[in-house]
């Protein structure tokens, strides 16, 4: 596999380590999963700003109609 370097922040890298660590993976596997996860997205970043223009667009309204955590919970469900 080929080598890369990469420059970061002492204080990233600290972090990093520590982070990676806590999930039981070096630092070089989780920058690995992270760009793999990130160059195999199935969503671009194109489809992201259409589905958040979409529901900038959305006419929902609640016209001050507040809910309880306890209302939602006991909705009926029409079928």
């Amino acid at each position: 596999m080929p080598n890369i370097t990469l420059s970061m922040d002492k204080k990233l890298i600290k972090k990093s380590r520590e982070y990676a660590q806590k999930h039981g993976k070096s630092l070089n596997a989780l920058i690995r999963e992270l760009l793999q996860n990130t160059v195999n997205s199935n969503v671009s970043a194109n489809t992201i700003d259409e589905l958040l223009n979409i529901m900038d667009k959305a006419s929902g309204n609640s016209k001050g109609k507040k809910w309880s955590r306890k209302d939602i919970y006991e909705r009926k469900v029409l079928c």
